[in-house]
């Protein structure tokens, strides 16, 4: 995947992003809504740990940041991926087994102004 940087802002984030039908709409507790975006981000983390801005990321343990996003429901999910996937932002799409429903979308750790308008259609989870 390609290192995206941006010179302006090395603040680093983690982007999370969860559908937010699956609450409000599909009526999953909100605990099982947490674990998917847990399970997301660690998967992020996990396949992208040699990764430059990730290994900085971690090495700020106590200072890590993370912004959860919500999706307004699968599709939008799924587009997004697509669109992460053509752009090469490295990123994991968290699917729930054995139902095989896509819940939540993680990124690997990148500096904030090189993803955040790849996400602004997207607002803070509620």
């Amino acid at each position: 995947m390609a290192t995206l940087s941006s010179g302006s802002s090395r603040r680093l984030v983690q982007y999370v992003i969860v559908r937010s039908d699956l609450i409000h709409t599909l009526s999953w507790p909100l605990g099982a809504v947490i674990t998917q975006a847990c399970h997301a981000a660690t998967a992020a983390i996990h396949l992208h740990y040699s990764d430059s801005d990730t290994q900085e990321y971690l090495a700020e343990l106590d200072s890590m940041h993370k912004v959860v996003l919500q999706a307004p429901d699968e599709a939008s999910l799924s587009a997004l991926a697509s669109s992460l996937l053509e752009k090469d932002i490295a990123h994991k799409l968290w699917m729930e087994q054995p139902e095989n429903i896509p819940t939540c979308l993680a990124l690997k750790p990148y500096p904030k102004d090189a993803v955040q308008p790849f996400l602004k259609k997207f607002k803070l989870f509620k």
